[in-house]
């Protein structure tokens, strides 16, 4: 059960984490519990079927097809994103996606029979639909996600009621905080990443 909320938590937090690329039209119509769903069974799809730069570089068309990217890396880098300046923002954005793509494709272990059922929609304000779902395991409990989807693209996912935006957005201010204030030590520690 541990296992498979952890690889629930990696796949939101990358999807989450790549919040940096432009936003590429989604190969889904308008409808949000479509594209949950659609996008839910691409992943399980590439974690069944492939491997290494294979599943990274799968995984990483599905987050830009998706989600996105570039409102949640604004979000995720919070007041820091003003700061930033505009070379920062640009190899921020670059390196967290390379970075998160590599760190949970690797992570992603096997397929272990989970399913998502996707739920109610509810509208909110600004356009914003919220779609409920569940991720179903073979053992254990399944986990609830709630999905915050926006001009057809996702913006945030919920696990058990926490924003993977905002737990990103925590991360990283606490990183720069603890590094001088400054964005540049981010940036510099997402490179690294992505270059290991």
């Amino acid at each position: 059960m541990l296992a498979s909320r952890r690889v629930v938590l990696q796949l939101v937090a990358a999807s989450t984490i790549l919040s940096t690329l432009p936003a590429i039209a989604p190969a889904i119509a308008a409808d949000p519990a479509q594209l949950v769903q659609s996008t839910a069974q691409q992943v399980i799809d590439i974690v069944k079927t492939k491997t290494g730069a294979a599943r990274q570089a799968a995984i990483l068309g599905v987050l830009q097809s998706s989600f996105d990217m570039a409102a949640m890396g604004r979000s995720a880098l919070g007041t820091h994103w003003n700061q930033a300046t505009e070379a920062e923002r640009t190899r921020f954005l670059k390196a967290v996606a390379t970075a998160e793509a590599k760190a949970y494709s690797e992570r992603f272990g096997q397929y272990g029979g989970q399913t998502l059922t996707v739920g109610k929609v509810t509208p909110r304000a600004n356009g914003v639909m919220i779609v409920d779902s569940r991720l179903n395991q073979t053992s254990g409990q399944p986990i609830k996600l709630e999905w915050e989807v926006r001009n057809d693209r996702i913006t945030d996912v919920k696990v058990e009621g926490v924003s993977m935006v905002m737990t990103r957005r925590s991360d990283f201010n606490s990183y720069i905080q603890n590094n001088g204030g400054k964005v540049e030590p981010l940036v510099r520690e997402l490179e690294t990443r992505a270059a290991q």
